[in-house]
């Protein structure tokens, strides 16, 4: 990351990077594990790391951390990735309290499936020639019927960030189409 001088105003941190990884604890290598540690918790340490003394500097900012229901609901074979994202929403929480006297504001959202270029990529690695089926059948494992979109998670990390957001803060906001309450 490159240095920041103390003079520049960070306003808005926004955690966004992650892989994902298929495995359960028993299939998960030791070299998975870590990796998957390394992009999705420690990246985000890093950046909150580098960026909140300068928050703190200039009188407050805004973090949003991009986690997953993964983290709260553990999905079946995703060991690692259902790890790192709970991570991320204990972080947020943390941070969340423990700067809160710096006007420093820190969430999280968790969205379920959002139909993005990594679910066609995966789709057409995984089922070839069977990419519309199990689309489908993905969509329609969501209690909605369908998949997010990135839109709908840009409008709420964008209210997040905002001013009208300003009351809000150590809050994981599952955008999950109702699969944490509503799946039977």
């Amino acid at each position: 990351m490159q240095e920041i001088s103390r003079r520049q105003r960070i306003h808005i941190l926004v955690n966004n990077a992650g892989i994902s990884h298929i495995g359960t604890v028993e299939s998960t290598t030791p070299e998975d594990f870590d990796r998957v540690l390394a992009i999705n918790v420690k990246g985000y340490y890093n950046c909150m790391h580098a960026t909140v003394g300068h928050m703190k500097d200039s009188g407050g900012g805004v973090i949003l951390n991009m986690a997953s229901i993964a983290g709260s609901a553990g999905l079946p074979d995703r060991f690692a990735y259902s790890m790192s994202k709970g991570a991320v929403i204990a972080m947020t929480y943390s941070v969340a309290r423990d700067y809160l006297a710096h006007n420093i504001r820190c969430n999280c959202i968790s969205p379920a499936r959002v139909h993005t270029p990594f679910v066609d990529d995966y789709l057409q690695k995984n089922y070839p020639g069977r990419e519309k089926e199990m689309f489908d059948k993905l969509s329609k494992a969501q209690p909605i019927g369908r998949m997010g979109i990135p839109e709908e998670v840009a409008s709420l990390a964008l209210f997040l960030c905002s001013d009208e957001a300003a009351f809000i803060t150590g809050v994981d906001y599952p955008l999950d189409g109702g699969f944490i309450n509503l799946r039977g």
